[in-house]
């Protein structure tokens, strides 16, 4: 029998993917006997360091992380956040050295699956295998939103934009419900991610206050009006592909 802890990560695994399709039951107790390595990690601590050659992946338990990558002068560029469920560095199956940092943004916990016990579940089960390759698509279509809010969208819709994505995927996996969800990242975290300074992201957030659009007070967002905000964003969720998606 697996232990507390795997079945918990078993179960965090299972939840995410059920989020972009549909999983067989044979396909669910397969997840269930993948071997586990669980590891509880601090706020700001590197997972994974550009130039890494890892063996294995890491999925999110509990907490958040995010990718990103230092330049030469300090400066930082937060690449995406990432939520129980997740397993931010599936690229690493296929690139033997990684090309970017992976970090914890709050206390964390994380299980770090080898390499080659995910390379037997997507050879045993072909369905899990096109998955994960449909979960490294859509972080892909995710990035190209981003791009476009850094290089076209104004402050206010970069943010709005993001506390939409966020907002539907912590729902889809059942961390997230009536408009109201964690969001533990600082206003220096969305200034690295959005590609702004801290102090135009507080000038925003009580813009959007002041319009009561959102509360956001103690790593708690709440989203007073999700039709003005969502429309204020010009947010379109298709490219989450979430089989779940807030009324």
């Amino acid at each position: 029998m697996p232990s507390a802890a795997n079945q918990h990560a078993a179960t965090m695994l299972i939840r995410k993917l059920e989020s972009i399709a549909t999983l067989t039951q044979a396909e669910r107790q397969a997840i269930e006997r993948l071997p586990l390595r669980i590891n509880h990690l601090n706020a700001r601590n590197d997972i994974m360091r550009e130039g890494d050659k890892p063996t294995h992946c890491c999925l999110i338990l509990e907490g958040w992380a995010c990718r990103y990558k230092l330049l030469s002068q300090g400066k930082r560029q937060i690449f995406s956040f990432h939520i129980p469920g997740d397993i931010p560095d599936l690229q690493s199956l296929l690139l033997p050295t990684t090309d970017h940092s992976l970090a914890t943004v709050t206390k964390a916990t994380v299980a770090f699956i080898l390499h080659e016990s995910l390379r037997a579940l997507a050879a045993d089960f072909p369905s899990i295998g096109a998955l994960l390759w449909r979960d490294t698509l859509i972080d892909a279509a995710i990035f190209r939103e981003w791009m476009i809010g850094i290089g076209r969208r104004s402050a206010f819709e970069r943010i709005g934009h993001l506390f939409c994505e966020m907002y539907l995927k912590l729902q889809a996996v059942g961390l997230a419900a009536d408009f109201r969800c964690p969001m533990p990242i600082t206003q220096t975290d969305l200034a690295d991610a959005l590609g702004l300074t801290s102090v135009h992201v507080n000038r925003v957030l009580k813009e959007m206050r002041g319009r009561t659009l959102i509360t956001l007070r103690s790593g708690t967002l709440v989203i007073e009006r999700w039709n003005e905000l969502l429309q204020a964003a010009e947010f379109n969720p298709t490219y989450l592909r979430l089989e779940k998606q807030a009324a």
